[in-house]
């Protein structure tokens, strides 16, 4: 790829999200925590994407994120890349993957599970990573991706 085809600016180390899906870009960005961040952070929207058609993408400078913190955005993005960048290469590239287990991240639809009715972390058990299935730890109802709410 020639230098000027960048859409974004390089970055020297840090981490880049790439594919995903532009209606999902600012869940990403609120699911990261990264309007609390300090680092300089890019965020391109509705970029070309051959894949997508437009998608969404984010550079944060000199930040590297656990997998329980990038874990959390395949429940609303589930085939996005990710890329480690040191000294302007990438090192290492990554692709999400929903976890075992969904903590305080994503809110049960029952109304009469406790976690909507106590002050409690909701806790979801994947059932099947292939279609997003996650059943509540408590009250065992099952909700699949699009019926995901995001705390």
């Amino acid at each position: 790829m020639k230098k000027q085809e960048l859409q974004v600016a390089a970055l020297e180390n840090g981490t880049v999200i790439d594919h995903i899906p532009s209606e999902k870009l600012f869940t990403v960005v609120s699911l990261l925590g990264l309007e609390q961040m300090n680092n300089n952070i890019t965020i391109g929207f509705n970029l070309k994407s051959k894949k997508l058609g437009t998608k969404g993408i984010i550079k944060i400078a000199d930040k590297f994120f656990c997998d329980d913190e990038i874990n959390r955005i395949a429940v609303v993005a589930p085939n996005v890349k990710l890329n480690i960048i040191r000294d302007y290469e990438v090192v290492e590239k990554r692709e999400v993957k929903l976890p075992d287990e969904l903590r305080g991240i994503v809110k049960c639809a029952n109304p009469k599970c406790i976690t909507n009715n106590e002050p409690m972390p909701t806790l979801f058990h994947v059932v099947d990573k292939e279609n997003c299935v996650i059943k509540c730890h408590y009250c065992e109802k099952e909700q699949t991706r699009e019926d995901i709410e995001i705390i």
